[in-house]
């Protein structure tokens, strides 16, 4: 291949206007450990724990694109929503740090019964640092709606506020992961042991649909499955395809087979942020057998999906699979005590 033809293979990126602010690219990383204890095939980990911001994540790659058009926009403060430990508030506070912009979150108390610590550490504290402002929702309102309602009353005081949806997922800041896939697809290019299959958590989709866009553009058949954290299969393959082909045709694909998009929902448990008794065996195995901390709500819903797919027998024995760490480790002190009991 051509040095020609490989750069035809990347969508151009620089009619989007961004913000630098992810370590970039991220390396992949081989789980030797892991893969000898399970016994399957080779795995992998592409660290996007380590983007750099406000403690690494996934959001991180979106908020390029999403405070770039923030900026272009002249906005003067940030608006978003998410659980109450959402790794995607912790990061927006910081992104609005970086570009000196307010930020102004919505927190809903989507999670049940959890104790004193879970509004009070882990990424609460850590919007506090950041100087965020937040008001709390409860469980089942429909969120983005609230907050553009909030966006209505701070542009009625005179602000000038970008809205950020849920898990910054919408069709700019799945460029962020786009641009991912085109990195990928070039650290799989160099590499001995290129990945043919990537897993990862899903939720609020932007994650998983960037990557099946950018993907598609790159002209990859990398197939990508996603592990659900919340939301039933065919609920999350509509909501993951409908925002894909939204992201591909800004990079101009027009269309996109949904039978391209997986998604295994046996991992969820009692629901978002409840981790299952898997989650908590993936978080340990992956931290004593590799010395990597994942989070009780994405990574390590995420990990316990390819664990179980492994033992499964989903994938071949000589399969190269990699798993996208989206991060979150700050949330693990909001759960101490759940995770301490589910350990003893």
């Amino acid at each position: 291949m051509t040095s020609e033809q490989d750069q035809a293979t990347i969508p151009d990126f620089s009619q989007f206007a961004t913000v630098p602010l992810c370590h970039r690219p991220t390396p992949i990383e081989p789980m030797t450990r892991l893969s000898e204890h399970l016994g399957g095939p080779n795995l992998y980990i592409k660290r996007d724990d380590c983007t750099g911001l406000a403690s690494g994540g996934n959001k991180t790659r979106k908020l390029e694109f999403l405070l770039g058009e923030a900026l272009a926009e002249n906005a003067d403060m940030l608006v978003t929503q998410g659980a109450v430990q959402s790794n995607h508030v912790r990061q927006t506070a910081a992104a609005a740090c970086h570009a000196g912009l307010k930020c102004h979150a919505l927190l809903e108390r989507r999670v049940d019964g959890q104790p004193p610590e879970y509004e009070q550490s882990g990424n609460v504290l850590l919007d506090k640092l950041f100087g965020a402002t937040y008001e709390y929702r409860p469980s089942g309102l429909d969120m983005n709606a609230e907050a553009q309602t909030v966006c209505d009353q701070l542009k009625a005081q005179g602000h000038k506020p970008y809205f950020i949806p849920g898990g910054g997922s919408n069709s700019t800041g799945a460029l962020g992961y786009a641009l991912c896939a085109a990195e990928i697809q070039e650290q799989n290019r160099h590499s001995d042991t290129p990945a043919n299959w990537l897993v990862m958590g899903t939720g609020s989709t932007g994650t998983q649909a960037g990557l099946l866009a950018g993907f598609a553009a790159c002209r990859s058949n990398l197939p990508v499955l996603g592990v659900s954290v919340r939301q039933p299969r065919e609920k999350q393959i509509a909501a993951v395809h409908a925002l894909t082909v939204a992201t591909a045709r800004r990079l101009g694909v027009q269309k996109f087979d949904v039978n391209q998009v997986i998604v295994d929902d046996e991992y969820v448990g009692e629901g978002y942020g409840m981790p299952a008794a898997s989650t908590v065996e993936a978080i340990s195995l992956t931290a004593r057998l590799e010395g990597i901390l994942l989070d009780p709500v994405y990574s390590g819903k995420g990990m316990a999906g390819l664990i179980g797919n492994v033992r499964k027998g989903f994938f071949k024995p000589s399969d190269n699979v990699l798993f996208l760490h989206t991060g979150g480790s700050a949330a693990l002190f909001a759960y101490e005590s759940v995770l301490l009991k589910a350990m003893s």
